[in-house]
Protein backbone atom coordinates (compact mmCIF):
# COMPACT_ATOMS: atom_id res chain seq x y z
CA UNK A 1 0.00 0.00 0.00
CA UNK A 2 1.20 3.53 -1.02
CA UNK A 3 -0.70 6.44 0.07
CA UNK A 4 0.55 9.72 -2.32
CA UNK A 5 1.98 7.09 -5.26
CA UNK A 6 0.63 9.64 -7.78
CA UNK A 7 3.85 12.22 -7.46
CA UNK A 8 7.50 12.62 -5.92
CA UNK A 9 8.74 9.60 -3.38
CA UNK A 10 5.18 7.90 -3.11
CA UNK A 11 5.52 7.59 -7.33
CA UNK A 12 9.27 6.30 -6.98
CA UNK A 13 9.09 4.03 -4.20
CA UNK A 14 5.86 2.19 -6.18
CA UNK A 15 8.31 1.99 -8.77
CA UNK A 16 10.81 0.48 -6.68
CA UNK A 17 8.47 -1.98 -4.99
CA UNK A 18 7.27 -2.75 -8.24
CA UNK A 19 10.93 -3.95 -10.15
CA UNK A 20 10.62 -6.58 -7.07
CA UNK A 21 6.77 -7.79 -8.25
CA UNK A 22 5.12 -6.56 -5.60
CA UNK A 23 1.25 -6.57 -5.14
CA UNK A 24 0.69 -2.69 -5.19
CA UNK A 25 -2.87 -1.11 -4.14
CA UNK A 26 -1.64 3.00 -4.87
CA UNK A 27 -3.73 5.87 -3.51
CA UNK A 28 -3.79 9.40 -3.85
CA UNK A 29 -6.27 12.18 -4.92
CA UNK A 30 -5.76 12.26 -8.24
CA UNK A 31 -7.34 9.02 -10.14
CA UNK A 32 -5.63 10.65 -13.50
CA UNK A 33 -2.22 10.36 -12.08
CA UNK A 34 -2.69 7.50 -10.28
CA UNK A 35 -3.68 5.34 -13.56
CA UNK A 36 -0.45 6.11 -15.01
CA UNK A 37 1.61 5.63 -11.98
CA UNK A 38 -0.33 1.89 -12.26
CA UNK A 39 0.95 1.50 -15.51
CA UNK A 40 4.66 2.24 -15.05
CA UNK A 41 4.11 -0.45 -11.92
CA UNK A 42 2.61 -3.19 -14.25
CA UNK A 43 5.92 -2.18 -16.84
CA UNK A 44 7.84 -3.45 -14.16
CA UNK A 45 6.07 -6.93 -13.17
CA UNK A 46 4.09 -5.69 -10.55
CA UNK A 47 0.19 -6.09 -9.82
CA UNK A 48 -1.42 -2.48 -9.12
CA UNK A 49 -4.62 -1.47 -7.98
CA UNK A 50 -6.34 2.30 -8.14
CA UNK A 51 -7.53 3.74 -5.20
CA UNK A 52 -8.20 7.34 -5.51
CA UNK A 53 -8.26 8.63 -1.83
CA UNK A 54 -8.03 11.70 -0.06
CA UNK A 55 -6.10 10.85 3.47
CA UNK A 56 -7.41 13.82 4.90
CA UNK A 57 -11.16 12.40 4.55
CA UNK A 58 -11.29 9.28 7.14
CA UNK A 59 -13.91 7.56 5.68
CA UNK A 60 -11.83 7.44 2.12
CA UNK A 61 -9.41 5.82 4.01
CA UNK A 62 -11.59 3.05 5.60
CA UNK A 63 -12.97 2.40 2.52
CA UNK A 64 -9.39 2.66 0.96
CA UNK A 65 -8.32 -0.27 3.95
CA UNK A 66 -10.95 -2.34 2.90
CA UNK A 67 -10.66 -2.19 -0.98
CA UNK A 68 -7.47 -3.16 -0.67
CA UNK A 69 -7.89 -6.27 1.74
CA UNK A 70 -10.60 -7.50 -0.48
CA UNK A 71 -8.19 -7.24 -3.69
CA UNK A 72 -5.15 -9.03 -1.58
CA UNK A 73 -6.74 -10.76 1.12
CA UNK A 74 -3.91 -8.52 3.85
CA UNK A 75 -1.69 -5.55 3.76
CA UNK A 76 1.69 -6.52 4.81
CA UNK A 77 3.50 -2.43 4.33
CA UNK A 78 1.87 0.69 4.28
CA UNK A 79 3.23 3.62 3.44
CA UNK A 80 2.09 6.86 4.14
CA UNK A 81 3.74 9.47 1.53
CA UNK A 82 1.28 11.90 1.09
CA UNK A 83 2.22 15.47 1.83
CA UNK A 84 1.37 19.37 0.77
CA UNK A 85 3.55 22.44 1.71
CA UNK A 86 3.21 25.85 1.88
CA UNK A 87 5.59 28.77 1.77
CA UNK A 88 4.73 31.92 3.63
CA UNK A 89 4.58 33.84 6.72
CA UNK A 90 2.22 32.19 9.38
CA UNK A 91 0.43 35.54 9.92
CA UNK A 92 0.44 35.79 6.16
CA UNK A 93 -0.66 31.96 5.45
CA UNK A 94 -4.40 31.67 5.26
CA UNK A 95 -5.81 29.51 7.89
CA UNK A 96 -7.50 26.79 5.26
CA UNK A 97 -4.08 26.51 4.17
CA UNK A 98 -2.46 25.83 7.31
CA UNK A 99 -4.93 23.66 8.44
CA UNK A 100 -4.99 21.76 5.34
CA UNK A 101 -1.49 20.67 5.91
CA UNK A 102 -2.07 19.22 8.99
CA UNK A 103 -5.42 17.40 7.97
CA UNK A 104 -3.23 15.99 5.14
CA UNK A 105 0.51 15.26 6.71
CA UNK A 106 -0.57 14.52 10.11
CA UNK A 107 -4.17 13.33 10.40
CA UNK A 108 -4.20 11.73 7.36
CA UNK A 109 -1.31 9.48 8.62
CA UNK A 110 -2.75 9.31 12.07
CA UNK A 111 -6.34 7.94 9.94
CA UNK A 112 -4.11 5.55 7.65
CA UNK A 113 -3.18 4.06 11.68
CA UNK A 114 -6.59 3.75 12.87
CA UNK A 115 -7.71 2.04 9.66
CA UNK A 116 -4.88 -0.49 8.99
CA UNK A 117 -3.66 -1.53 12.47
CA UNK A 118 -6.84 -3.49 12.96
CA UNK A 119 -5.89 -5.63 9.86
CA UNK A 120 -2.33 -5.64 10.72
CA UNK A 121 -3.43 -7.22 14.59
CA UNK A 122 -5.62 -9.44 12.10
CA UNK A 123 -2.72 -11.24 10.11
CA UNK A 124 -0.24 -11.03 13.20
CA UNK A 125 1.70 -8.40 11.84
CA UNK A 126 2.83 -5.49 9.54
CA UNK A 127 4.62 -2.54 8.55
CA UNK A 128 3.70 0.73 8.96
CA UNK A 129 6.21 3.71 7.77
CA UNK A 130 5.95 7.19 7.88
CA UNK A 131 7.27 9.71 5.36
CA UNK A 132 8.02 12.12 7.65
CA UNK A 133 10.70 15.16 6.81
CA UNK A 134 14.04 16.44 7.97
CA UNK A 135 11.66 19.41 9.18
CA UNK A 136 10.46 16.59 11.92
CA UNK A 137 13.70 17.43 13.94
CA UNK A 138 14.39 20.66 12.78
CA UNK A 139 12.81 24.09 12.24
CA UNK A 140 13.35 27.08 9.17
CA UNK A 141 10.56 30.12 8.85
CA UNK A 142 8.28 30.92 6.36
CA UNK A 143 6.97 26.97 6.40
CA UNK A 144 5.10 26.90 9.89
CA UNK A 145 2.59 24.31 8.61
CA UNK A 146 4.32 21.90 7.32
CA UNK A 147 6.71 22.13 9.88
CA UNK A 148 4.07 21.83 12.65
CA UNK A 149 2.62 19.17 10.60
CA UNK A 150 5.68 17.20 10.71
CA UNK A 151 7.00 17.80 14.38
CA UNK A 152 3.54 15.88 15.21
CA UNK A 153 4.09 13.24 12.50
CA UNK A 154 7.13 12.14 14.14
CA UNK A 155 5.80 12.17 17.95
CA UNK A 156 3.01 10.47 17.17
CA UNK A 157 5.11 7.74 15.29
CA UNK A 158 7.49 7.43 18.39
CA UNK A 159 4.37 7.07 20.67
CA UNK A 160 3.09 4.19 18.27
CA UNK A 161 6.26 2.40 18.47
CA UNK A 162 6.15 2.69 21.98
CA UNK A 163 2.85 1.47 22.46
CA UNK A 164 3.24 -1.61 19.65
CA UNK A 165 6.39 -3.08 20.61
CA UNK A 166 6.29 -7.26 20.75
CA UNK A 167 2.85 -6.93 18.84
CA UNK A 168 4.63 -8.16 15.66
CA UNK A 169 3.72 -4.51 14.10
CA UNK A 170 6.68 -2.16 12.96
CA UNK A 171 6.57 1.04 12.95
CA UNK A 172 9.28 3.03 10.55
CA UNK A 173 10.15 6.47 9.90
CA UNK A 174 11.91 8.15 6.92
CA UNK A 175 13.37 11.41 7.18
CA UNK A 176 14.30 12.52 4.01
CA UNK A 177 15.95 16.12 3.51
CA UNK A 178 15.11 18.36 0.29
CA UNK A 179 14.02 15.53 -2.36
CA UNK A 180 14.20 16.38 -6.14
CA UNK A 181 9.90 16.07 -6.22
CA UNK A 182 7.19 18.02 -7.98
CA UNK A 183 5.88 19.35 -4.04
CA UNK A 184 7.86 22.49 -4.48
CA UNK A 185 6.36 23.55 -8.00
CA UNK A 186 2.82 22.74 -6.92
CA UNK A 187 3.40 24.23 -3.21
CA UNK A 188 1.21 27.27 -2.13
CA UNK A 189 3.34 30.43 -1.55
CA UNK A 190 2.48 33.61 0.17
CA UNK A 191 5.78 34.91 0.41
CA UNK A 192 5.43 37.27 -2.99
CA UNK A 193 8.29 35.93 -3.93
CA UNK A 194 10.01 32.89 -6.42
CA UNK A 195 10.23 30.07 -3.66
CA UNK A 196 13.42 27.44 -4.25
CA UNK A 197 13.71 24.42 -2.40
CA UNK A 198 16.95 24.78 0.05
CA UNK A 199 19.42 23.07 -1.38
CA UNK A 200 21.32 20.46 -2.45
CA UNK A 201 18.85 18.54 -3.65
CA UNK A 202 18.24 14.76 -3.41
CA UNK A 203 17.13 12.41 -5.26
CA UNK A 204 13.55 10.49 -4.92
CA UNK A 205 15.13 7.35 -5.81
CA UNK A 206 17.30 7.18 -3.16
CA UNK A 207 14.26 7.81 -0.72
CA UNK A 208 12.41 5.23 -2.57
CA UNK A 209 15.62 2.61 -2.09
CA UNK A 210 15.24 3.51 2.06
CA UNK A 211 11.36 3.03 2.28
CA UNK A 212 12.07 -0.55 0.48
CA UNK A 213 15.00 -1.30 2.50
CA UNK A 214 12.93 -0.67 6.04
CA UNK A 215 10.30 -2.46 4.64
CA UNK A 216 12.38 -5.52 4.65
CA UNK A 217 14.23 -4.69 8.08
CA UNK A 218 12.24 -1.59 9.83
CA UNK A 219 14.03 0.75 11.95
CA UNK A 220 12.52 3.52 14.06
CA UNK A 221 14.00 6.51 11.78
CA UNK A 222 15.67 7.04 9.00
CA UNK A 223 17.15 10.44 7.62
CA UNK A 224 17.84 10.55 3.70
CA UNK A 225 20.75 13.49 2.79
CA UNK A 226 23.85 13.75 4.73
CA UNK A 227 24.00 17.22 4.82
CA UNK A 228 20.83 18.69 6.17
CA UNK A 229 20.72 15.89 8.41
CA UNK A 230 23.83 17.31 9.37
CA UNK A 231 21.54 20.19 10.82
CA UNK A 232 19.57 17.68 13.13
CA UNK A 233 22.58 17.59 16.27
CA UNK A 234 22.79 21.35 15.28
CA UNK A 235 19.53 22.16 16.16
CA UNK A 236 19.61 20.12 19.23
CA UNK A 237 22.20 21.03 20.80
CA UNK A 238 23.49 24.95 19.70
CA UNK A 239 19.88 25.60 18.97
CA UNK A 240 21.20 29.48 19.24
CA UNK A 241 23.63 29.23 16.55
CA UNK A 242 21.00 27.32 14.46
CA UNK A 243 18.18 30.05 14.48
CA UNK A 244 20.41 32.31 13.82
CA UNK A 245 21.48 31.34 10.85
CA UNK A 246 18.56 29.43 9.44
CA UNK A 247 16.43 32.94 8.43
CA UNK A 248 19.47 34.11 6.19
CA UNK A 249 19.60 31.09 4.47
CA UNK A 250 16.09 30.84 3.75
CA UNK A 251 16.72 34.40 2.60
CA UNK A 252 19.53 33.54 0.89
CA UNK A 253 18.92 30.07 -1.12
CA UNK A 254 14.74 30.15 -0.61
CA UNK A 255 13.35 32.74 -1.51
CA UNK A 256 14.54 34.07 -5.36
CA UNK A 257 12.54 37.25 -5.42
CA UNK A 258 10.58 38.87 -8.05
CA UNK A 259 6.74 39.36 -7.87
CA UNK A 260 4.06 36.47 -7.29
CA UNK A 261 0.85 36.43 -6.80
CA UNK A 262 -0.06 34.72 -3.84
CA UNK A 263 -1.39 31.27 -4.62
CA UNK A 264 -2.83 27.89 -2.72
CA UNK A 265 -1.18 25.66 -5.08
CA UNK A 266 -2.05 22.29 -4.50
CA UNK A 267 -2.83 22.04 -1.01
CA UNK A 268 -6.62 22.09 -1.08
CA UNK A 269 -7.40 20.44 -4.22
CA UNK A 270 -4.60 18.41 -6.46
CA UNK A 271 -3.27 19.59 -9.47
CA UNK A 272 -2.64 16.69 -11.98
CA UNK A 273 0.01 18.24 -14.46
CA UNK A 274 2.40 18.58 -11.92
CA UNK A 275 2.45 14.99 -10.84
CA UNK A 276 5.80 13.71 -11.54
CA UNK A 277 8.79 11.83 -9.57
CA UNK A 278 11.01 14.50 -9.79
CA UNK A 279 11.12 18.01 -10.11
CA UNK A 280 14.25 19.18 -11.87
CA UNK A 281 15.62 20.62 -9.17
CA UNK A 282 18.71 19.06 -9.08
CA UNK A 283 22.08 21.30 -9.37
CA UNK A 284 25.42 20.13 -10.87
CA UNK A 285 27.83 18.42 -9.19
CA UNK A 286 30.09 21.66 -8.89
CA UNK A 287 27.21 23.89 -7.62
CA UNK A 288 26.35 21.35 -4.58
CA UNK A 289 29.07 23.02 -2.82
CA UNK A 290 27.54 26.07 -2.74
CA UNK A 291 25.18 25.46 0.38
CA UNK A 292 28.48 23.79 2.35
CA UNK A 293 30.20 27.56 1.14
CA UNK A 294 26.88 29.39 2.85
CA UNK A 295 26.85 27.41 5.85
CA UNK A 296 30.40 27.78 6.69
CA UNK A 297 29.73 31.36 6.14
CA UNK A 298 26.67 31.72 8.20
CA UNK A 299 28.71 29.84 11.09
CA UNK A 300 31.17 32.36 11.11
CA UNK A 301 29.30 35.32 11.00
CA UNK A 302 27.12 33.79 13.90
CA UNK A 303 30.29 32.77 15.83
CA UNK A 304 31.76 36.98 15.24
CA UNK A 305 28.27 37.89 16.45
CA UNK A 306 28.63 35.62 19.63
CA UNK A 307 32.58 37.41 20.18
CA UNK A 308 31.46 40.95 19.56
CA UNK A 309 28.22 40.58 21.93
CA UNK A 310 30.93 39.23 25.28
CA UNK A 311 33.13 41.65 24.46
CA UNK A 312 30.72 44.41 25.02
CA UNK A 313 29.39 43.01 27.71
Amino acid sequence: MIVGASSGIGRASAQAFARRGASLVLASRSREALEEVAAECRVRGATAVVVPTDVSDEEQVKRLVAEAVSAFGRIDVWVGAASVFSYGSFEDTPAEVFRQQLETNLVGQVSSARAVLPVFRAQGGGNLIFVASIYSRVTSPYASGYITSKHGLIGFAEVLEQELRGSGIRISSILPATIDTPIYQAAANFTGQRVHPMPPSVSPHRVARAVVRVAKRPRRAVVVGRLQGSLIPLHEFLPGVYSHMVRPAMKLLALRGGSIEPSAGNVLRPEPELEAVTGSWRWPAAARLLPFAVLAAAIVAVRRRIRSRRAAS
